[in-house]
């Protein structure tokens, strides 16, 4: 997509960026996390490039939204359902499902050991239907403390939609989608509803609770119901087969969505200049749209034009200058035009784009590179422990601040950092004055002695 590139570290492999959906989610997830007690700049949703319907949290208050489950919800209220639920399981430490596993495990060990007990008395029948049966019983035990916690992030989640003002009808209304789940088997239920097991009880609980609720009625707005339009059809537009995408949405449909679909799947499809003429039309409609600017530069950019793209990411950047991904593609295009007056403004703009999202490994690759193409190899492998740092690499982020410290000036706001890292990554102060001796005898002799 656009900035749908590869997310940040602290994301899945398969976790997409981009600016323009992302900034729609939290906008509308943000009261509703301040409603649950969360803080909203704490609670990171990721877009997952996956089409089964899925979605998930784990610790760090990271929640994952599969683009499947996005393609599958008929309403702005239905997604944001789907959120508050599993915001709720965040704010209930229900995170992974830790406690499921234990659940199972008592259990199952239980009933092995009384399977044991018997074989050792003389009952070799009754010891081997127990230990046949332990992975039964614990898989009861893990099931029906998941099912308390989906009942737990339910209403959580519904009361949360009810503070801050909006109806938990679409939270059912999902659900009720797909009631027909629970009777199928586990290989052919969603990923979704393997780990939050749907039942007829637990979907009529629910809606009991939110049928009482003053907002139960409120329904989305008619801006909100276009923002959720044009979600589906740039993740659509992205990931579909450009033949599709045009035959989903037809040059008869003359909507936003419709035509920002088609500029997209142009673009993808190699139509480079009948994709830039839609991107024009669409911005002569609305000449401050950033995530326009955006489309528009990404096109030049990935046509080999990157001067060109210059231009259009910036106006971009000039319109959100909060956000680092529109500050990464300008300065992308500025370092591909291999113009040596652009690696200044360049690393400028990934500094900042750093400093505003420390976890982005694309921000820190470029960084590196800028540095290195100026000559500053001690600047470009501090950038380059960043990226790994930032990926949880932690022996490469180690190696690398230790690199960078020899080549940066003792003191120095850069050397601190580099030590920072060393130390974050689990080194110790004995382990780097082992790598000075090392390198002390390498430099006087050129030959470590044997130990």
């Amino acid at each position: 997509m656009v900035g749908l590139a590869t997310g940040s570290p602290a994301s899945a492999q398969n976790a997409i960026r981009d600016t323009e959906i992302e900034g729609i989610i939290h906008e509308w997830s943000a009261p509703v996390f301040t409603a649950m007690g969360l803080e909203p700049s704490e609670v990171e949703i990721l877009l997952i490039n996956d089409n089964d319907l899925n979605a998930f949290a784990t610790r760090g208050r990271i929640m994952g939204v599969n683009t499947g489950l996005i393609l599958r919800t008929r309403s702005p209220n239905e997604l944001l359902g789907v959120i508050a639920h599993e915001a709720g399981h965040i704010k209930n430490r229900h995170t992974l499902r830790d406690g499921a596993q234990g659940a199972a495990m008592q259990p199952m060990l239980m009933t092995m050991a009384l399977g044991a007990l018997a074989l050792a008395a003389g009952s070799p029948q009754a010891g081997a239907v127990l230990l046949g049966n332990s992975q039964y019983f614990g898989t009861l035990s893990a099931l029906r403390y998941m099912t308390h916690q989906e009942g737990e992030a339910d209403n959580t989640g519904a009361r949360a939609l009810e503070n801050a003002g909006e109806s938990g009808r679409g939270l059912v209304n999902f659900f009720e989608n797909f009631r027909s789940q629970e009777v199928f088997s586990d290989a052919r239920r969603f990923p979704y509803f393997r780990s939050h097991p749907l039942s007829s009880d637990r979907i009529e609980n629910l809606r009991r609770f939110v049928s009482e609720q003053s907002n139960y009625h409120r329904t989305d707005s008619p801006e909100r119901i276009a923002q959720h339009a044009l979600i589906l059809a740039k993740i659509h537009a992205f990931m579909d087969d450009p033949i599709q995408t045009l035959r989903d949405y037809p040059e008869s449909d003359v909507s936003l969505p419709g035509r920002y679909a088609r500029s997209i799947a142009w673009y993808r499809d190699g139509q480079t200049e009948k994709a830039l003429n839609a991107v024009d039309a669409l911005l002569t409609e609305q000449p401050d749209n950033p995530y326009f600017w955006e489309l528009r530069g990404q096109i030049l950019f990935e046509e080999g034009r990157p001067a060109e793209a210059i231009g259009a990411h910036r106006r971009s950047v000039e319109l959100r200058p909060d956000a680092p991904l529109l500050r990464i593609n300008l300065a992308h295009a500025l370092i591909e035009t291999h113009d040596p007056a652009n690696l200044d403004p360049a690393i400028a703009e990934l500094k900042r784009a750093t400093a505003l999202e420390n976890d982005n490994t694309m921000g820190w690759r470029l960084l590196s590179q800028a540095y290195a193409s100026q000559g500053k190899e001690g600047e470009a492998r501090l950038a380059s422990a960043e990226m790994y740092f930032a990926a949880g690499a932690e022996v490469q982020a180690t190696q690398f601040a230790l690199r960078a410290r020899d080549m940066l000036d003792p003191g120095t706001a850069e050397w601190t950092r580099a030590m920072d890292i060393v130390f974050a990554s689990g080194a110790t102060q004995q382990d780097i004055d082992d790598v000075d001796r090392r390198n002390s005898r390498r430099d006087r002799g050129g030959v470590i002695p044997a130990s």
